[in-house]
């Protein structure tokens, strides 16, 4: 058994909900945490900046009253995604509020930052790092994570091309706290899975956007129900990290997806100027996305994982 902070120990499904940049929404996050799964956004979701302290108000404010009024199945914990890249000016700013509203999950992405998590530590939260490999997943330890999000192959958003499998089994040689893992989880079978290989809780994404709470246009939820693996392309060409977008919103944009120049990954850019932009215009999804078939509410989701969790358990024990 992994070493599970209390934040995480008493979780009643082993699934966090990953934090989809500008589809993350209160609404959604809420939604999540008393479905039982925890629910995240990005900071940089709330625009202009001052935005957030509102949202981190509902949020608080929400759950505390859904907790008071449901004390026997309380609700998840949520988290808060910070990109801890040079690039983002509004680091300072975003952290502070999570301090003030005492943020209880931070998660770190593009950058391991040994002053971010002891400040979040200071508050009482843990830190919960993405990794794409083992070098990396290391280096996140060594700087003070306290848990580590393999982003392995088939993941939404900025994955890696490494196996699940390799990734697990190589961080469970030496790590034994909080281990993440991402990347094509869309069903409970998949969850149990990622259980298996060693992984303590499924990160899931992509199908959070074909909800009804989630931000994202309908053509984006209708084009998630309608594709499958075959029509994701991984590039860097967007954003110069490399991630699995939906070919059918490249060719909406005029681009062969197939023929997609290089990126400089010295050069990133989430969304500057560019006229069609990643993740506005160029779609995000992860592989798994096959067994969607409908855009529904976030709480019949997850009764759908759950029910599948649990017969995937049932098969294995008959």
């Amino acid at each position: 058994m992994s070493r599970l902070p209390p934040v995480l120990e008493n979780l009643s499904f082993p699934v966090i909900g990953s934090p989809l940049f500008i589809i993350s929404n209160p609404k959604l996050l809420i939604a999540q945490c008393i479905a039982g799964v925890v629910g995240s956004m990005p900071a940089l979701n709330a625009r202009p900046a001052e935005q957030l302290e509102d949202w981190l108000a509902e949020i608080t404010e929400t759950l505390a009253a859904y907790n008071e009024a449901n004390p026997d199945k309380p609700a998840a914990p949520f988290a808060i995604n910070q990109i801890v890249h040079r690039s983002n000016d509004r680091l300072d700013h975003d952290m502070a509020l999570c301090e003030k509203y005492k943020v209880p999950i931070v998660i770190t992405s593009l950058g391991a930052r040994e002053d971010v998590n002891k400040a979040v530590q200071a508050w009482g939260g843990i830190v919960l790092h993405d990794v794409i490999n083992n070098v990396f997943a290391r280096k996140a330890i060594e700087k003070g994570a306290d848990g580590l999000i393999c982003v392995a192959a088939g993941a939404g958003g900025h994955a890696s091309v490494k196996s699940p499998f390799a990734m697990v089994q190589e961080i469970r040689e030496w790590f034994d706290g909080p281990l993440l893992l991402a990347g094509s989880i869309a069903t409970g079978h998949a969850i149990l899975a990622a259980q298996a290989m060693g992984a303590d809780f499924a990160y899931i994404g992509s199908p959070f956007i074909a909800t009804d709470e989630a931000r994202a246009v309908d053509d984006y939820k209708k084009m998630i129900v309608e594709s499958n693996s075959d029509d994701i392309v991984y590039s860097n060409f967007y954003t110069g990290v490399h991630g699995n977008y939906l070919k059918e919103s490249i060719r909406n944009a005029g681009m062969d997806p197939d023929n997609l120049p290089e990126s400089d990954p010295s050069k990133m850019n989430f969304g500057g100027g560019d006229e069609k932009r990643a993740w506005r215009d160029i779609w995000g999804c992860g592989q798994g996305i096959g067994s969607i078939r409908e855009v529904v509410p976030t709480a019949t989701l997850v009764a759908r994982l759950q029910r599948e969790y649990a017969e995937a358990k049932n098969r294995l024990c008959q």
